[in-house]
């Protein structure tokens, strides 16, 4: 029965955090007190009178032994035979007292009562501690000796001494168990009043944003409209009625942008992959520059960190392309590859020189750079033989 020196110790050998060296130092110590009774019963003179000794005691050692052994672990009982094998084990060493009352039987009590004491319940406990108690008191008083009334008092005092030692140590190990827990809860306490701290400040932010940078695209769309429409009202060239129609798409996508990320504090869904096609529409209405949008693979879930970030990144690509290239084409495409998930924008232009689309150290990219890292990935951005590419691939 592992359980019973697990239990005492407060370790298990076989756990990967337990200290194994108490275990086994446990464990050697108790076998150390068999070998010392059973080697003590062969070399000890039996009691005055008594015929057949070395029968008994070859039986009462044996008996000892075997239930010792077990309870050490090397035989593995069930939970339900702690009890009775502490009991043989008590009555086993009381008979060797009994036979030999100047031998060292009463030594197989004490570990008896200590492991009764840190295993078992109260009253199991006492009752094993009782036993020990009247069992030696009956194996002094028949065996004798020659010095019946101090060795009964002596092994009598041993037993208790042992026994309330280790109601003690099974008292402080509890005590000790009952402050890690009001540890962890109060950790846990503590990070939930982390969690509701942020994410009453989240819900800050993202009134503030509403408040201020919403209104203020939202203002933004509607004096843009008007001044279209006092444009085509006016007989204005139509590049000015056409740049500010482009102006007023931007703001809107502004606003959007802004209305997610307001989203994005509140906790609501996040943009993911499943908005690419959205995007890539929205750029190539925009700019008139023709884009493509492919999926290879079978889509799978990423999480919501990497779900973002495909989309952040394929915005920001986008944006680029927008502000420092004149392509003839965009392709976007998301692999999904087994062990990993990539994107790749691609801007192509097949005559003529071409504007920098820059060299990939902006701080949008260099954001996204750092953004894929976190996850385990990696982002690039260099020029091709036509064009300008950016690649970013996370784990799958």
């Amino acid at each position: 029965m592992r359980a019973v020196w697990r239990s005492a110790l407060g370790a298990d050998p076989d756990d990967a955090g337990a200290d194994p060296v108490s275990y086994r130092s446990m464990r050697l110590l108790g076998l150390a007190a068999v070998a010392v009774v059973v080697a003590g019963a062969f070399n000890s003179d039996p009691a005055p009178g008594w015929r057949g000794v070395h029968l008994g005691v070859s039986v009462a050692v044996a008996t000892f032994a075997v239930a010792a052994i077990a309870l050490l672990g090397l035989a593995e009982p069930a939970d339900s035979l702690v009890v009775p094998l502490l009991a043989v084990v008590v009555v086993a060493a009381a008979v060797l007292v009994g036979l030999q009352p100047d031998g060292p039987g009463s030594l197989g009590v004490f570990p008896a009562v200590s492991v009764a004491a840190l295993r078992l319940p109260g009253r199991v406990a006492d009752a094993v501690a009782a036993l020990g108690v009247v069992a030696l008191a009956v194996a002094w008083t028949v065996g004798g000796g020659a010095h019946p009334v101090i060795g009964l008092v002596l092994n009598e005092f041993g037993v208790l001494a042992f026994f309330v030692l280790a109601v003690f140590v099974r008292r402080h190990r509890e005590a000790n168990d009952r402050a890690r827990l009001l540890i962890a809860e109060l950790n846990e306490t503590r990070a939930a009043q982390a969690r509701a701290a942020a994410l009453a400040e989240r819900h800050r932010l993202a009134r503030e944003m509403h408040d201020v940078l919403a209104h203020s695209l939202s203002g933004l769309v509607l004096n843009l409209e008007s001044a279209r429409l006092m444009a085509e009202r006016d007989g204005a060239d139509r590049r000015l009625s056409g740049a500010i129609t482009r102006a007023q798409r931007l703001a809107k996508n502004g606003l959007e942008e802004a209305r997610r990320a307001i989203g994005m504090l509140r906790e609501d869904a996040l943009p993911g992959p499943d908005r690419l096609a959205d995007l890539v529409a929205e750029f190539e209405l925009d700019t008139g520059i023709p884009c493509t949008f492919v999926v290879d693979g079978d889509g799978r879930e990423l999480g919501a960190d990497g779900r973002l970030t495909l989309y952040r990144v394929a915005q920001e690509a986008l944006t680029n392309i927008r502000k420092h290239a004149d392509p003839d084409r965009v392709d976007v495409r998301l692999r999904y590859e087994p062990s990993r998930t990539s994107l790749t924008v691609d801007d192509h232009r097949t005559s003529g020189d071409r504007p920098s689309a820059g060299d990939g150290t902006g701080y949008g990219l260099t954001g996204m750079r750092e953004r894929a890292e976190l996850l385990g990935g990696a982002l690039s951005a260099e020029p091709t033989a036509d064009g300008f590419r950016v690649t970013l691939w996370i784990p799958a």
